[in-house]
Formats: C-alpha cells, structure tokens, sequence
C-alpha cells in the first residue's frame, strides 16, 4: 500500500539554483514554433499503449529536442482527445491556465502561472505550453512552492517513503547533483525538498485527472523514475507510463526505471560544476 500523499496548499530538480541557472543559460537554442513531427516509433508507442491516467515525460533540462519531443506529444494527444491536462515541473502547484481562452496570449499564460522566467527560460517551454492552451486544455504548476521548501527539509516522515536501497539512491543523486559540494548536514534535508516535489507533482497530476483521458506531465528526468520519483507516490489503482529523454546513451539504472527510452542525439560536453568548484578545484569524489 502506498504512502498517503501530503496535501500542500493550492494558491526543481536535483540541481541547485545556481547550477540550475547556469543549465538554463539563454545562448541554448530556442525551440521552433512550427509543430515538429512525432518521431515514428514514440508514434508508434503512444499507439501501442492503452489509455492511461497519466503519462509522465523525463527531460533534461538543456535538451532543445526534448522540449520538441514534449510539445509533438501535446499535439498528438490533444488532436484526438486524450489530453486531460498539462501538468509542468516550471511552474508552482497552485497555479494553473484554467478558465484562460484557447487564444490566449503568452504574457496571459505567463501571469497565470506565475512563470519564473530566471529558473525556466519562457522560449523553452512557450512552445509546449502554449500548444496545451491553444488545444484548450488546461496547463498546472507541480512544483513544490519556494513557501514550502523549509518545511519540507524539516519532516522527517519524509525519510521513511522510499525504501532503504532507493533512498540511498535518492541521496547519491542528490550529491551528485550538487556536484558533491553540499555539506553532510545539508543532504538529508535536501532529499526531503526532492521527496516533497514529487509529491507535490504526484498530486497535481492525480488533480487533474478526467476518466478516459490522459494526464501529461513533463519534468526532469530524476523525477519520473518509477523507483524513486512521482510515480512512488501515486496509488495503485491510478495508471501510468514513464518516458525519459535521454541525450547519449542511457544509463541502465534510467533505462531500467522507465517504460520507454526516447533517445535524442548526445549533447557536446560540459562541466556544470566548474563554476562552482572554483579555478583550481579538483573534482570531487561522487
């Protein structure tokens, strides 16, 4: 029987604020306006699979084609009707496009999400949330509120969702996304921010579910892991499918954890910790 998820008021990522940033730099490629076709066999996939309540989408936040791959999803599921709602990890769980007009223009999208255009560059994800809107289907914040964050790093009834093994995989990503540089003491709290988000994604999904249609949630890949992620928080009796995008080879722990690998082309090399780690510093062992 699954953990009850905790309810959070109505009004991301492993990654820091600073490193988040700098994944988010506005020099990447925006995305096409133009609707971009569906890659056959994620097609094919989609038409394989019977109707479920939800379909959760894992990215990488600095992938152009995943955020193609994410708004051709939104199309084909909207065209024939199976599209319930969009539910995002860029915007805050309270928040949401409902009553806005199928014709309603970006800065009204916006304000009705309370965009954060400094953490989530608009020109990424404009194409995929607006292709919702246009579609008249409704577009929701997930993400844990900033409001929420202390409290969360602070419940320890967090610590005993996961099982042992994945909760010690849930902190090895948590390091690892920090680029080993959190202090111990700031690990475990840390988890727990991670925990409340998929929580908090968990029940905003589950919110906008409609009978015979399907739920589309797009996030970070970390977060639709089906071992430790949003779908540990959804009850047994709710369907679902997890899809990663993986630019490069996939690792076989993603690979393992998903229904589906949608495999985009690798991306050129980077070192996202360097600016943290200052000139000098040596890598940290993870």
């Amino acid at each position: 029987m699954r953990p009850t998820i905790p309810r959070l008021p109505r009004p991301g990522s492993l990654l820091p604020p600073l490193l988040l940033a700098l994944l988010l730099l506005p020099g990447c490629a925006a995305l096409p306006s133009a609707p971009p076709p569906l890659d056959a066999a994620w097609q094919a996939q989609l038409e394989r699979w019977p109707a479920v309540d939800a379909l959760l989408l894992g990215e990488q936040h600095d992938a152009a084609a995943h955020q193609r791959w994410q708004q051709g999803t939104v199309r084909w599921l909207a065209e024939r009707g199976r599209l319930a709602a969009l539910v995002v990890e860029m915007a805050d769980a309270g928040q949401g496009t409902d009553g806005l007009p199928p014709d309603a223009g970006a800065a009204q999208v916006r304000a009705a999400l309370r965009w954060n255009g400094d953490a989530w560059p608009w020109q990424r994800y404009a194409p995929v949330v607006m292709a919702a809107v246009a579609a008249g289907v409704p577009v929701r914040g997930g993400n844990l509120p900033r409001s929420r964050m202390r409290a969360a790093m602070q419940d320890a009834a967090l610590d005993a969702h996961l099982p042992p093994a994945a909760l010690a995989l849930q902190r090895e990503a948590i390091a690892e996304g920090h680029c080993g540089l959190l202090p111990p003491d700031r690990l475990m709290p840390m988890v727990r921010v991670q925990l409340a988000r998929d929580a908090s994604m968990a029940r905003a999904v589950l919110d906008a579910r409609q009978s015979g249609r399907t739920v589309l949630l797009v996030a970070g890949f970390g977060h639709v892991r089906r071992d430790l992620g949003v779908p540990t928080w959804l009850p047994a009796w709710f369907t679902s499918k997890t899809a990663i995008a993986q630019a490069g080879q996939a690792p076989s722990a993603i690979e393992s954890e998903a229904n589906y690998i949608h495999a985009t082309p690798a991306l050129a090399p980077q070192d996202y910790c360097a600016p943290l780690r200052g000139p000098g510093t040596a890598t940290p062992v993870r």
